[in-house]
């Protein structure tokens, strides 16, 4: 494959360590670069890193050893940081929301046209094990024809255990857009593009209250909904109901939840990479686990990254920018739904994503894997 596919990381935040660690040493990337707004985190983490430098953001747009620009920044700055890398002449895989709004989203997937550069965007989790076999299994017949879904995401808060938690409660943020991405990802890789929607949404509280780090005690504002849900028209004829929170404790629901004519898969949490995939038929006795038979395994977040870098124009990125302007349309529209009152048919369409054949953690750590 020649040399290592140069990255630059652009924000250095919490889940910057877990990508770091899938590509530090990765021989088919190298991360030659790394900037933030605070100095002090990036030397700290080019330290980590043979070989990178802690450098301006300016400085590692046009480093002329970095091909992709990691944008790990938060969401208000996702167009401002992927637009500029782009007009740099370097692929993005961008952190998500792929944007804020579906406006900038779109100008920023025309303007990767224009500029002949690759967009990638997370989640990358549903290339793992978990989400692919259950899609498999789907695609298998295992379930018989897939009609219906069900996603629920409830938690009290990310202000329980953030030290810096104001842009999970700004504009861009709220469950929906923090979390959603996950589970909409997820419904789409499992049952397709989605063409209509219908949302409610709610705010329990217009302020919480930090609980973790130098900040603990503030009162911070909440500017968006904490609680939306939805229905999600699958362009199959399929229907997914959507549930995410920041107002509720905990639920007993499954993550994600297939029903089929002739069975019912349960779908382990999206926002991991593996997790059991458990099957009921029609006339079965019991819930069997459905062994491992695609995906990623063992996977770690970075693994669309290097999927979008061993792309080609025969397979496309699986954490794409296209997939990734969907689910941004998919959630926009539940809020203007809601805000509306009405049903939302969406402005974008996508193909669904190759599915990923059962690739050993040995292969996807090596710079050569099998499509197989």
């Amino acid at each position: 494959m020649g040399d290592p596919h140069g990255v630059g990381v652009v924000g250095l935040g919490f889940i910057s360590r877990a990508y770091l660690n899938t590509l530090a040493d990765h021989p088919t990337v190298r991360v030659v670069a790394v900037a933030d707004l605070d100095p002090a985190r990036a030397d700290a983490a080019a330290a980590t890193i043979p070989g990178a430098e802690a450098v301006s953001v300016e400085r590692l747009l046009h480093h002329p050893d970095v091909e992709t620009v990691l944008n790990l920044t938060i969401p208000a700055a996702h167009a401002e940081i992927s637009n500029a890398a782009i007009d740099a002449g370097r692929h993005v895989y961008v952190e998500k929301p792929l944007t804020v709004t579906l406006p900038e989203g779109r100008s920023l997937m025309n303007r990767a046209a224009s500029a002949g550069v690759r967009v990638g965007c997370a989640p990358d989790t549903v290339l793992g094990t978990g989400t692919q076999t259950a899609r498999a299994a789907i695609d298998g017949g295992l379930i018989g024809r897939p009609f219906s879904a069900s996603a629920v995401m409830v938690t009290p808060g990310h202000e329980r255990w953030h030290p810096n938690p104001d842009f999970y409660y700004a504009p861009g943020g709220g469950p929906l857009m923090d979390m959603g991405p996950y589970y909409i990802s997820a419904l789409v890789h499992l049952l397709g593009p989605v063409r209509a929607v219908i949302g409610a949404a709610s705010r329990l509280r217009d302020s919480r209250v930090i609980g973790s780090g130098p900040r603990l005690g503030q009162r911070i504002p909440v500017e968006v909904p904490t609680h939306v849900s939805g229905v999600l028209e699958h362009e199959s004829g399929a229907l997914s109901t959507l549930t995410t929170t920041f107002d509720g404790v905990a639920t007993t629901a499954v993550p994600i939840e297939v029903q089929g004519e002739e069975g019912t898969l349960a779908v382990p949490d999206p926002n991991n990479f593996d997790g059991e995939v458990r099957h009921l038929a029609l006339d079965g006795p019991e819930w069997r686990t459905v062994e491992p038979r695609a995906g990623y395994v063992a996977a770690a977040r970075g693994v669309g990254l290097i999927d979008l870098v061993r792309a080609d124009d025969t397979r496309p990125p699986r954490a794409s920018g296209e997939v990734g302007l969907h689910v941004l349309d998919i959630m926009t529209s539940l809020l203007r739904s809601a805000a509306e009152g009405r049903r939302i048919e969406l402005t974008t369409a996508v193909q669904r994503p190759a599915p990923v054949p059962l690739t050993p953690v040995e292969d996807w750590l090596s710079a050569v894997v099998s499509e197989g």
